[in-house]
């Protein structure tokens, strides 16, 4: 007797042992966002967005990090004026990134950087290591109204903006001293003929969250 009342005892543990396994075989680690600065998922040991960096060494934990929300978006009017687009810089790099700008041999931006040559258009420098495809810029189109800014879409790589065109593939022609900035001598395709410097100013003019 006492061996048969082990049967259904062995029975069970091989049941349980075989479920507990296939819950380990299906567990997958659920991913979530990392940051910004400041947030506790930079100081919890763990790889909370699942791209292999921990806390601070994640770029997205970083204080150079501008992780921007649709507020964050303003008048391009307020900003400093590079012909032919309006730049800023989140950051305080706004010094570094006008000399880079300004310089006729180009360079690279500072994290924090904002490019608009359009209000609906924006080009945003995060951490470096962000995303080394991109030079670390992330890429948004934006719906603009009196009423503010809403993102429509935002990425890297993937961007589109409401012609459906790629921004990063558009951008990523310009020669490497340019950090992906598009201008007529950057190697850049050209803008549509009729988008000349008098359409851009007016739209540019137009934005309208300026009040």
């Amino acid at each position: 007797m006492f061996r048969r009342s082990l049967v259904p005892v062995w029975i069970g543990i091989t049941l349980l042992s075989g479920m507990f396994l296939m819950g380990q075989e299906s567990w997958t680690p659920q991913c979530v966002k990392e940051g910004p600065f400041g947030d506790p998922t930079c100081s919890d040991g763990i790889d909370n967005d699942c791209d292999g960096v921990i806390d601070s060494e994640d770029p997205t934990c970083s204080s150079e990090d501008l992780n921007m929300t649709a507020e964050d978006f303003e008048c391009i009017l307020n900003w400093s004026y590079v012909g032919p687009y309006y730049l800023t810089n989140k950051r305080g790099h706004l010094t570094e990134a006008l000399a880079v700008a300004n310089s006729p041999t180009g360079g690279t931006f500072p994290s924090g950087t904002i490019i608009q040559l359009f209000p609906s258009e924006a080009m945003v420098k995060r951490a470096p290591g962000w995303n080394p495809t991109t030079n670390d810029w992330e890429f948004f189109f934006l719906i603009v109204s009196t009423s503010g800014t809403v993102i429509a879409t935002r990425g890297a790589e993937e961007t589109v903006n409401r012609f459906g065109g790629n921004c990063f593939s558009c951008h990523n022609k310009a020669e490497p001293q340019w950090d992906l900035i598009c201008d007529d001598n950057h190697g850049c395709d050209p803008l549509p003929a009729f988008v000349d410097d008098a359409f851009i100013e007016a739209l540019q003019q137009a934005d309208p969250r300026c009040p």
